[in-house]
């Protein structure tokens, strides 16, 4: 098999791009074609994935109470006493870097105050500004030189790169990030950085660092004796504006953001995304972004699992980080751009086919680990398209097709049960509704009360925004990947 693959490997990666989109494909229709076949069959399958659905339902639920009570924890410790029990905690260097292209100056200046209100002293960060140089030089430069005069006391090392495409590489976050982390590489003995005690943190322009992320990330470097066959993950929530946001759009972002806040206590889950943070050496090993891909955060984790057969974990950070969920200048803007972020995302499902081909031709990685990474990935991807069809419309859309196994025993019952588990599923609801209040920032002055009051009310949108921002973009995605048509990367409109 692995001769087989590595001589036809075009061909077979290829195959591969077209595996997902028809898995997905046909396990949506099955329902509707399947029920004038094997009508019993569908009806059975819609319950399963209903039950299914059920019990995520309560796992995220109790996860993000988990994850919830972990962050509480955290946030109360003083860590830098902590750290007191290294004597070598004042060696660790953490390198940040974030990627920009046309950002405006206030949303840079809010990410690099979050560094500045840090509790690790702020010797130990190099925030990283990595510039596209097809961005307005002039614009760049003025960007450059306010965030100099205002953060180059506070941070003796703050480095600005900018990167301009080669041949081989498209546009977006990887091949900026690899450019700026081989600048950092260049530049370790110049500033005084040893490798062994070296972070790098994956962050985006907007995003807020809680005051003791990189307290909390020392901590765990230091005390892990694998630190360098690890990532850490902090969760990231959408709610830096989120009482500006159109209200489906409002829901989407906060289910996301509970969503996500659940995966940090599943350790068999998490898997690292947007802000992550590992050491310099693993990236070196690894070989850094790739930069002719899109998705840069599960490409990188999979690659560095393979070269270090295997042996890779993903540590949480209990602390949450805030982000900008998609804003545009009006609220049908906003939609369509949240539309082709959320597309972007699950064009995640484009590092399938090298994934299943270093699966089946890398040797020396244990059999059980790596398929329970692929199972992982296949589970986040090829379902994401799937739960709407199956739960909102399923079997209901089934019975109108084929009226006459409605008129049955079975047709009669499963719509009924599943209508009970689905409707008890709703009761978990409440806990992430109390989770996203509590995480929400204070309402803001110009935000009427009686409008605050009634958001519980706008999650009735969940079927629509279900369907909008999550099976459409996904299945989208899949079908390009399928069909050969690979979308281009374009950064995300946040005004």
């Amino acid at each position: 098999m692995r001769n087989f693959i590595l001589r036809h490997e075009r061909g077979f990666l290829r195959t591969m791009e077209i595996v997902p989109g028809l898995i997905t494909w046909n396990v949506i229709l099955f329902p509707y074609w399947g029920i004038l076949v094997v009508p019993t069959v569908v009806a059975y399958y819609i319950l399963i994935f209903n039950l299914y659905w059920f019990y995520q339902s309560f796992l995220i639920a109790v996860a993000a109470v988990v994850s919830h009570l972990r962050i509480q924890s955290t946030k109360k410790k003083n860590w830098l006493r902590e750290l007191e029990k290294f004597p070598d905690w004042q060696k660790v260097n953490h390198v940040v870097i974030i990627p920009t292209y046309k950002e405006p100056l206030h949303t840079l200046r809010r990410a690099l105050t979050s560094l500045a209100e840090q509790t690790l002293p702020r010797e130990q960060i190099i925030p990283v500004i990595a510039m596209e140089a097809r961005e307005n030089k002039k614009e760049r430069a003025k960007k450059v030189l306010a965030l100099k005069e205002e953060f180059s006391k506070i941070f003796p090392r703050l480095t600005f790169t900018v990167h301009k495409l080669t041949k081989g590489e498209i546009i977006g976050k990887a091949s900026n990030e690899r450019h700026a982390a081989l600048v950092v590489k260049r530049n370790i003995g110049k500033n005084a950085m040893d490798m062994d005690y070296l972070t790098v943190t994956s962050s985006d322009a907007d995003h807020v660092f809680h005051r003791k992320h990189f307290a909390v990330l020392t901590h765990k470097f230091l005390e892990n004796p694998r630190r360098y066959l690890y990532f850490w993950q902090p969760v990231v929530m959408f709610y830096n504006n989120i009482w500006k946001l159109p209200a489906i759009t409002r829901v989407t972002n906060s289910l996301s953001s509970i969503v996500v806040l659940s995966f940090l206590s599943r350790r068999d889950r998490l898997i690292n995304q947007q802000n992550y943070s590992l050491s310099f050496k693993l990236l070196d090993e690894a070989g850094y972004w790739d930069p002719e891909k899109i998705p840069e955060d599960w490409g990188l984790f999979f690659k560095a699992f393979y070269k270090k057969g295997g042996k890779l974990e993903v540590d949480p950070i209990y602390l949450p980080l805030f982000a900008d969920a998609l804003e545009s200048t009006s609220s049908l803007k906003t939609m369509k751009n949240q539309y082709s972020q959320i597309k972007r995302w699950a064009w995640g499902v484009s590092d399938f086919p090298w994934i299943m081909r270093n699966y089946l031709v890398t040797p020396g990685v244990p059999f059980w680990d790596k398929t329970t990474r692929l199972m992982n990935l296949l589970w986040a991807h090829l379902l994401w398209p799937v739960y709407w069809f199956a739960i909102t419309i399923g079997l209901n859309l089934s019975i109108l097709i084929s009226p006459e196994f409605g008129r049955t025993t079975l047709g009669f019952m499963i719509p009924k049960i599943s209508s009970f588990i689905l409707t008890a599923a709703l009761s978990f609801l409440v806990v992430l509704l109390a989770l996203d209040h509590h995480y929400k920032p204070k309402r803001p002055k110009n935000f009427p009360r009686w409008r605050a009051a009634l958001i519980p009310l706008e999650f009735v949108l969940m079927p629509v925004s279900g369907l909008i921002f999550g099976s459409l973009p996904a299945l989208d995605a899949h079908t390009r990947l399928m069909l050969g048509r690979h979308i281009t990367y374009k950064v995300t409109e946040k005004v």
